[in-house]
This record gives structure tokens, sequence and C-alpha cells, in this order.
């Protein structure tokens, strides 16, 4: 992997990790275009470079962040840790967390196994991103705001977010597709899945991190990931700002459309 490779795949990432379109198949498809092997290295350094992505989704939403951090310990130190909308939104965030947390450590072998054969699974879940986001685009009133989430709603969208610790699988999809389904309007369900994927996308990049220092010549490997990890983060910003615009007016059919053509492409071509 060169300098170019992480240049280019770091805009692949900041661009398709919020958007609902797959992150993790586009990276496959990139790497496979690129002829990047499907190894250990090129895995950690796809999954490092969310790191990237999870430093621009908390400095674009760093005041919210805040606000939920204060209030949630305000709360906890009053004994009143379900009071305030911000402590609550912290309490909901991390049962969001927990599903995906767990079937991920459980699953963490298993997962990259399957990464072995990844223009499959790119195809696989570009087209299920695209069933997920039509059935609840066209069945849900998605009418509710962010501020009258429950513990059932954050419990169902952490469910929803279990789908994308597979190999070419949509976070923002799945769990803005499990806010919808529990009817949120869409910014609010964009808003919530952002917020509830930091936790998830932070320990990934931490944990991939470990490994990759023990991997020989990482002092080598470093400037790769550094140019991803900076390329991805500015990208990933302007991806946040531009997708939230968008969601409040216009509906993810376009995202629907745009996974099924790529799904079946790259099926077609495997």
């Amino acid at each position: 992997m060169t300098l170019l490779h992480a240049f280019l795949l770091g805009i692949v990432q900041g661009l398709t990790e919020f958007i609902p379109v797959s992150s993790t198949a586009h990276l496959f498809i990139a790497s496979n275009l690129l002829g990047l092997p499907a190894d250990d290295r090129t895995f950690s350094f796809n999954v490092i470079i969310q790191l990237g992505t999870v430093a621009a989704l908390l400095l674009f939403f760093w005041h919210d962040i805040w606000e939920i951090i204060q209030a949630f310990f305000l709360g906890i130190k009053n004994r009143k840790p379900f009071d305030d909308f911000h402590a609550r939104l912290g309490w909901l965030v991390i049962v969001a967390t927990i599903p995906a947390g767990v079937v991920g450590l459980i699953l963490n072998q298993f997962v990259k196994d399957m990464s072995g054969d990844p223009l499959l699974w790119a195809g696989i879940r570009l087209l299920f991103t695209a069933i997920l986001l039509t059935t609840v685009e066209y069945f849900d009133k998605k009418s509710r705001t962010l501020e009258s989430a429950t513990w059932v709603d954050a419990l169902t969208v952490g469910i929803f977010q279990v789908f994308a610790i597979f190999p070419g699988a949509s976070r923002s999809g799945s769990t803005m597709a499990g806010a919808m389904f529990c009817g949120l309007d869409r910014p609010s369900a964009a808003r919530f899945a952002f917020l509830m994927s930091a936790p998830i996308l932070l320990a990934a990049g931490l944990f991939e991190s470990v490994e990759v220092i023990l991997f020989p010549n990482t002092t080598e490997f470093l400037p790769i990931l550094v140019t991803g990890f900076v390329t991805s983060g500015v990208v990933g910003w302007f991806a946040i700002r531009w997708l939230l615009a968008y969601l409040r007016k216009h509906s993810l059919y376009v995202f629907v459309a745009y996974c099924l053509v790529l799904g079946v492409i790259v099926l077609l071509l495997k």
C-alpha cells in the first residue's frame, strides 16, 4: 500500500461512512480496483481510518457531545439521571451501543474471516442496504423527533447496528433504518445514528491500532495510516454536513437506487 492508495481510500471512507451506502463495501471495491490484497494489514488500515471519520464526527457534534457528557454526570451527581434530555440521550447511546459491542467482540475473528471474499460481501451488503432502506422509507411514518426517543427505540437501533459489524454492511444505513423503523424523522434518525456510532467506531479503531503496533515494520506503515486518517476526517466532516442538510427535504430513495445498481454490478463482475 502506498501513500496514494491511502489518500484515495481515505476519500472513499470519508464520503461513504456517514452516507448510507456502506463504507466497508466501497473500501472492499476500491481496494480490489487498486490491487490491494485482502489481508490483515489492509483490514486493519480500513478499520483505523474510521478513526479519522470518528474525529470528524466528534468535531461536528462537539457541542451536542459536550452537553450530553455534562448532563449525564450532573444527572448522576444529583441522583436524577433521566430528568434532562441530554442526560437521557447519553443513556440511550449507551444502551444502543451494547448489542453491537457484545456481538462484535464475540464474532471478531469470524468477521475477519468473512473479509476473505470482499467483493461478494460488498455486493450482498449493498443489496441488503437497498432493501432495508426501501422498507423503512416506504412503511414508516417518520414523524417523531429525537426528543421523544425511548429505551425501546435505543435497543431497537442497537439491534439494527449489529448488522453493521459484518463485512460490507452500512453502519449509518443500518442505524438510520432502525431509528426510522421506530418512527423517528430522517434528520433525527441520522443524528441519533451518528451519535451512537461514535463509541463503536472509536473502540474498533483503537482495538485495531493495538494490532497494527504489533505488526513488523510498523514505523514504515505509519505515514500511510496518517494520510488515510487525515483524508477521511476532512472528507467525512463535509459528508456529515451535506447529508444532514439533504435529509431535511429528501428521502433515502436515491441511496437505495445507488446501492441496488452498484450491488448488482459488483456481483455480476465478481
